[in-house]
């Protein structure tokens, strides 16, 4: 096989691997591009239709509200509930503490009740997730898992590596498709497959970085689920092993939930604090305050370090540090979904998002006119007789 045989050899492969990988992941891709268009703005949407109190208007400097005081109010307001952790807002002073009927009950069966963190008046009291889903949540879950929990994920993530692979064989292509052609044409005065296939290859292009970076950190994402149990079984799992065979706090023997708190902002000064999970939570530990921080610049206010503090003794316990794994999970996310940049990096990441839908959908009627031209070709032959 001489070297130009080689070469279109290599070109049918990778024509092949292109469109099979294609055809295998464009349908779920356009669910996950139409879903993902309104996620981008999710904070804005939310907060357009959030129809709680606001904030009582306060001195600067005023401080906060014991968290204690906080979630003993929210306990007053559901008794027999259990706590499962405090939220607090990184733009304005709310903490919303997140309460379950029983330890056994699951997420969907969550109450959720907003407190001003200055007053500790209830603004807002939510319904359990399984009562109150909008349409922003559906449009999560089908962009997440299509309501096959992880199962789905897996799918999608799936979905999300064949999508790479159909981008870089898409540019492995695209330069002897366009060896006799300028840069960027599009021949509009021919055939319209022709014309929509130079405006597939053109677009494709075009978004190649944006198709990449959001692809691999996709398939990062679907992994959430097995990387965090991974953690849980390794890492966790050694530093629980002191308290095996101990029985878990009851909430009347906890210490203070201020006082983690405070044991936690001093074990990491620079740190902000975003979250108080109480023992019990599946999510936490059985014998913990497990208190997420994170930094306060561009890139550490998308890194998370979990701190330990006792729960009945209120000591520090450790500063957690992530794995190479969650770390790589952390930073996909913000580079996924476009968020970290306020609402100019999001009109681009909503423009590209539009684009690559053109994209797939063009890539759909390519492949059907394709077919449809082979099938009046087959009909046009004359039949034959022996």
């Amino acid at each position: 096989m001489n070297a130009r045989d080689g070469h279109r050899t290599a070109l049918q492969r990778w024509s092949a691997i292109h469109k099979w990988t294609s055809l295998t992941c464009t349908l779920f891709l356009l669910l996950i591009c139409l879903t993902g268009l309104p996620l981008i703005f999710s904070e804005e949407i939310e907060e357009g239709f959030d129809d709680g109190l606001p904030a009582a208007i306060v001195p600067a400097g005023t401080p906060a509200l014991s968290i204690d005081r906080i979630v003993a109010t929210a306990r007053e307001r559901l008794p027999g509930w259990t706590t499962d952790f405090v939220v607090f807002d990184e733009d304005k002073p709310y903490a919303t503490v997140f309460m379950r009927p029983s330890d056994t009950a699951g997420i969907d069966s969550r109450r959720r009740i907003r407190y001003d963190l200055h007053t500790g008046r209830e603004l807002k009291q939510m319904l359990p997730i399984a009562q109150s889903r909008g349409v922003m949540d559906v449009a999560l879950s089908l962009h997440t898992d299509l309501f096959a929990g992880l199962a789905g994920e897996l799918f999608l993530g799936v979905v999300g590596l064949c999508f790479v692979v159909a981008t870089v064989s898409g540019v492995l292509l695209y330069a002897p498709y366009m060896r006799k052609l300028a840069f960027g044409t599009v021949r509009d005065t021919r055939s319209p497959r022709l014309k929509w296939l130079d405006l597939h290859n053109l677009l494709g292009i075009v978004t190649l970085v944006w198709a990449l970076v959001v692809g691999a950190t996709g398939f990062i994402n679907e992994l959430s689920k097995p990387l965090f149990g991974l953690w849980q079984l390794t890492d966790v799992r050694t530093m629980l092993a002191p308290y095996a065979g101990k029985p878990p706090p009851k909430f009347e023997d906890l210490a203070s939930a201020q006082a983690a708190f405070d044991t936690a902002q001093a074990a990491v000064p620079t740190m902000r604090i975003t979250s108080v999970v109480f023992p019990g939570n599946p999510f936490g530990s059985p014998y913990h305050f497990l208190l997420w921080t994170k930094g306060d610049t561009a890139l550490t206010s998308r890194l998370f370090s979990p701190v330990l503090v006792d729960a009945r003794t209120g000591a520090l316990t450790t500063v957690v540090r992530m794995p190479w794994y969650l770390r790589a999970l952390e930073v996909s996310r913000p580079l996924h979904f476009g968020d970290y940049g306020g609402l100019p990096l999001k009109l681009i990441w909503a423009a590209l998002d539009l684009i690559t839908i053109v994209v797939l959908g063009s890539g759909v009627y390519l492949w059907v006119t394709r077919r449809s031209r082979r099938a009046e070709r087959l009909a046009a032959k004359p039949a034959s007789y022996e």
